[in-house]
This record gives C-alpha cells, structure tokens and sequence, in this order.
C-alpha cells in the first residue's frame, strides 16, 4: 500500500485566524521534505487553512531539493479539522466565545457560552483534549476523525499510486488518530512531526522526518 504520513503544520505566530506559518516554519517545512527526500515518489496533500498549505509547498520545495518525485500539494479535504456545530453552523475549533460568534453571525458570545460544549471548550486548559474526551460532541467525535483517516488512507490504493502521500494537517486530527488507533493522547505535538497510518488492522505509529 502507499504509506500515508500524517505532518502537523509548520510554525505560526499564532492560532488566531487563518494565518501564515512563519519564517521558522517556512525553514521547519524545507528541512523536513529534504530529510524525506529517499521516499521516492511522494503525492503532496494539505487541509486547506493557510498554514498547511504553506507547510505542504515548503516540503515539496526540501522533497524536489532532494531529488524526490513529486506531484502537488493539492488540498484534501478529509484533512480538514473536526467538524463541530453551533446553533447549525458548522465552526472552526477557536479560542473565544468572541471567534466562536463571528462564524455564526446570529449568535452573541453570551450565546455560544450558554452552550454547555462550547463553554467547557473554553474554559479547559487543554482545549483539544477536552473535545477528544468528550462522548457527545456537538459534531464529530475523536473516533469519527480517526474512522475519516482510515477511511481516506484506504482511498490511496491502486493505480499508479505514488510510494508516498505526506499529507499536512492539524493538531487536533493528529491527536484524534493517536487516540482513535489505540495510542495515548501525546498532547501537542511538535510541528513537521506526526504519524504513519497503518491498515489491515488499522493503527498508527508516530512520525518524526527529524529523528
């Protein structure tokens, strides 16, 4: 099968927004396709936020570098953070009531805080662990995130399938494939680190292009 490596993105300021990675991160990405140079021929995925796309050109920049075969990045959209609903509108994991009521614009932050999911979120020190131990989410769940990339890593079969797919993602799929295939929840994980996807029977093993 085409192995399937799991890459968080590179360095940002910070989570605000859909923002850019930064100057480190841009060098973080270079050095971490360059050291994957000997996979051979390596299909480039991304979510589609800014900073995994940006992470996913700057390791097709350190693969080709390296004398690796590469097509993309193109965005996939199984790679896309966890779905999460608020008064019916699908939202972003934030860090506020405030960026939580901006994508749902009918709603105030005094709204978002009388719902009790959102306010627990808020209010967890470790925002991405409480959803990943939550049993009723208010849209998917950590096995939900993790049955998607399974799901998506079987899709990769066949044809003139590349040796390779590096797909760059977020944090919280990340960790929700480490809990979801059986590992224990690592907290965050570094940037340009992740996990290899394993089938038959489904697993992961964690990443690291640096090690």
């Amino acid at each position: 099968m085409t192995r399937l490596l799991l890459l968080r993105h590179g360095e940002v300021a910070s989570h605000r927004g859909d923002v850019p990675i930064t100057e480190e991160g841009r060098r973080q990405a270079i050095d971490a396709g360059h050291r994957l140079g000997s996979l051979g021929s390596v299909r480039l995925l991304a979510g589609a936020t800014r900073r995994a796309r940006e992470t996913a050109s700057g390791v097709g920049e350190g693969l080709i570098a390296a004398g690796a075969r590469v097509t993309g990045p193109e965005v996939a959209f199984a790679l896309r953070n966890p779905d999460l609903y608020l008064a019916g509108a699908r939202v972003d994991m934030v860090s506020s009531a405030e960026a939580f009521a901006e994508q749902v614009p009918w709603l105030s932050a005094e709204d978002v805080l009388a719902a009790p999911f959102f306010a627990g979120f808020l209010a967890a020190p470790d925002r991405i662990e409480y959803w990943l131990r939550c049993t009723t989410p208010p849209g998917d769940s950590t096995a939900a995130v993790a049955a998607r990339i399974v799901t998506f890593a079987r899709s990769l079969a066949g044809g003139s399938a590349p040796d390779a797919v590096v797909a760059v993602t977020h944090s919280p799929v990340l960790r929700a494939v480490a809990v979801g295939l059986g590992l224990d929840d690592p907290g965050e994980p570094p940037y340009l680190t992740g996990y290899e996807v394993m089938l038959e029977p489904a697993g992961t093993v964690p990443f690291d292009p640096f090690s």
